[in-house]
């Protein structure tokens, strides 16, 4: 995998930032599209139900998850 980019993005009015491999931002790009949410809101929704885990592993994981059920995106 190529190196970390990172994403800003205000969460529950803070402001923070994402730092994810460009192959799981591809894949977290898409599940936002699928579910017909912005990147920002989709972000938002990972940091709500992310419990204890790092947001950037919360990211990872639900990218995982996705592609396991629907494949690498095109």
């Amino acid at each position: 995998m190529s190196g970390l980019s990172k994403r800003s993005v205000v969460l529950a009015g803070h402001a923070t930032s994402v730092a994810l491999e460009p192959e799981f931002w591809a894949v977290l790009d898409r599940i936002a599209q699928t579910r017909a949410l912005s990147k920002a809101q989709l972000l938002a929704d990972v940091d709500a139900n992310r419990g204890r885990r790092p947001l950037a592993s919360a990211c990872r994981l639900l990218a995982l998850d996705w592609v396991a059920e629907h494949g690498k995106p095109s």
